[in-house]
């Protein structure tokens, strides 16, 4: 099939790259030409495991490419993916400008039998208001993404469900059948992606195809992440009576999620979660509602507790040291707001930086792939450096503040920095043996000392 990828972000690269080496010719439309240049060069604008190998895959067979110009690219695709960005407005609602415009410059050239598909998590209603700006003869899908960032490659092909909703019956399960080459070729997608998969386990994966009424399809995605974000402040507000308790929040929540019906994931304490869907999700999930005259207090506080998470670390780092951080030379090791991305949008771990430096802290920071896409977001002060040794170098505290494998393995760079007097793990991340086996105060979040 022609396939279209309108968008070059997380959703959008790894569509064009999965569908690409799937047996689909594959145009990635961007509207900023240095991307498109970095996709003709097989390579995405950001980091992400597998990626790069699935793209330059792609480009160097001719089953994908990357332009600007919607003319050249729809004028003879079967199907048009949406994967815009949909940003934030002041008020928490979402910005829905870049969906309507790619909608409108679309159907200037979409031929008659085509199907346009939003990728991009729109709150519920939007789809009326695209296909009212699409062609009669062309019909519209609602097929949202369940990938996470940094395994999105492995949660493609491992994935629990693929879901299609739209008005006509016909063209949802044209986009399932679509999905359905994807995990025809997930073998050759590990494969070439260079990630490390179980083929036996891959063989045997099964995932289910749904097809669904429009407004339930929006519905689904943003109620799945608003879902595990409830998931995570609510082991966030229980970590803070554990800090009080003298409990332990990883015995807590590993019996508490070993209950069938209540489920392990999700439920790691710490500084609060990130990124660019969750915080997005769940404000736009609040005033999605408020706009048809739902109130959602159970999400109101779930954000209100996420958003608290980076201070409340702060203020227990001042109750362990000498309640005044002025002038303490602080080491944050991590700024990506989770491991094996380079993703630093709305960040706990760039709000710790920065709060630690309007507390009068000297703040050293270092991340293997975020600390160019987190520099916009941080305070002047915030010194960023290229390395664990450099960050902790004169570090009095060193926190770990987003959880990459080589922040997670204490030993091999804490003996480089004698002088550190107090390690704060904000992710909970750090082994116990290890905490044990080092000579250094240690600080988890709703952990017993």
């Amino acid at each position: 099939m022609n396939i279209v990828v309108i968008g070059s972000g997380y959703v959008g690269t790894t569509a064009a790259a999965i569908f690409s080496v799937s047996g689909h010719h594959v145009t990635a439309i961007d509207i900023d030409p240095a991307k498109v240049e970095i996709l003709n060069k097989g390579k995405a604008p950001f980091f992400e495991e597998g990626l790069d190998n699935l793209l330059s895959h792609g480009i160097k067979s001719g089953s994908l490419v990357a332009t600007d110009s919607y003319e050249e690219a729809v004028k003879n695709a079967d199907i048009i993916f949406s994967c815009v960005g949909t940003p934030d407005n002041p008020d928490g609602s979402s910005n829905l400008t870049y969906i309507f415009a790619a909608a409108e410059e679309a159907a200037k050239y979409m031929k008659s039998d085509a199907i346009f598909v939003q990728k991009s998590t729109v709150p519920v209603g939007t789809g009326r208001e695209v296909t009212a700006r699409l062609p009669e003869s062309v019909s519209y899908v609602s097929n949202p993404e369940f990938l996470r960032e940094s395994t999105s490659v492995y949660d493609t092909i491992f994935f629990d469900r693929v879901v299609a909703g739209g008005d006509i019956e016909g063209a949802n399960q044209a986009v399932l059948d679509l999905h359905k080459t994807v995990e025809e070729h997930s073998a050759d997608i590990a494969k070439i992606s260079g990630i490390e998969v179980d083929f036996d386990k891959l063989s045997q994966h099964t995932g289910e195809y749904v097809s669904t009424h429009l407004e339930s399809a929006e519905l689904i995605k943003v109620t799945s992440n608003a879902f595990l974000a409830l998931k995570i402040s609510f082991a966030n507000s229980i970590a803070q009576l554990a800090d009080v308790t003298n409990a332990d929040i990883k015995e807590v929540m590993s019996v508490v999620g070993s209950d069938n019906r209540i489920g392990k994931a999700f439920f790691n304490a710490g500084r609060g979660y990130g990124g660019g869907c969750f915080p997005k999700d769940v404000s736009g999930l609040i005033t999605s509602a408020a706009s048809f005259g739902v109130d959602l207090p159970i999400m109101t506080a779930a954000s209100s507790v996420n958003s608290g998470m980076p201070a409340y670390v702060v203020d227990r780092m001042k109750k362990r040291l000498t309640g005044d951080l002025k002038g303490t030379t602080v080491a944050v090791l991590g700024l990506a707001f989770k491991a094996g991305t380079s993703d630093a949008r709305k960040s706990p771990a760039v709000n710790l930086a920065n709060i630690l430096a309007q507390e009068g802290a000297e703040v050293t920071a270092y991340d293997p792939q975020a600390s160019e896409e987190a520099k916009p977001d941080l305070n002047e002060a915030v010194v960023v450096v290229n390395s664990i040794k450099a960050a902790v170098a004169n570090a009095k505290v060193v926190l770990i503040a987003t959880d990459w494998k080589e922040f997670k393995n204490i030993k091999s760079w804490i003996n480089q920095a004698p002088q550190i007097e107090l390690l704060v793990d904000s992710m909970n991340c750090v082994s116990p043996d290890d905490v044990t086996a080092i000579n250094v105060p240690y600080m988890g979040i709703g952990k017993a000392v």
